[in-house]
């Protein structure tokens, strides 16, 4: 086993150890937020704070990888930017928004650099114009973001 893989297992039995109600559950899926470094290390750091409790992942993402929406109660662990697990999280909120019309609490709940709207609208629309520069697509106010809320459950 890599040191990654150690990394996600040994976190997840020290979750369970603690929460045995969860032992009879596969390991959860593993992942970092954002699209770089240093942006990914600290999110994790702000989820170990509790300070970040939500993420927002755009529509266009989950349907261009045919990957399913996140469910409510479902189980992640988030690592670092090198794959390093950190923590476990519970989905507790999902709503499908357009991007210009997420609001300043759910900015505040994701807890990224100022807690600000205006901070999360220039981030988010430049992470999304990324995110989409290699495809026919491009970034759009009304497009839907998938607003997840969650808790950290563990450490």
């Amino acid at each position: 086993m890599g040191k990654i893989q150690s990394s996600i297992k040994q976190l997840w039995d020290a979750f369970t150890n603690e929460h045995p109600e969860y032992r009879d559950k596969n390991i959860p899926p593993s992942f970092y937020f954002c699209d770089n470094e240093k942006d990914a290390n600290t999110c994790a750091h702000l989820v170990l704070k509790r300070i970040k409790q939500a993420t927002a992942t755009s529509l266009w993402w989950f349907e261009t990888h045919k990957e399913s929406l996140p469910e409510i109660n479902d189980l992640n662990i988030v690592t670092d930017w090198d794959g390093n697990a950190v923590a476990v999280i519970k989905t507790t909120q999902i709503d499908l928004v357009p991007f210009n019309q997420v609001t300043s609490e759910f900015a505040l709940i994701e807890g990224e650099g100022d807690g600000s709207l205006a901070y999360w609208k220039k981030v988010h629309r430049a992470f999304y114009t990324r995110e989409m520069q290699n495809s026919s697509d491009s970034f759009d106010e009304e497009m839907l973001i998938v607003c997840e809320q969650f808790i950290t459950l563990y450490p």
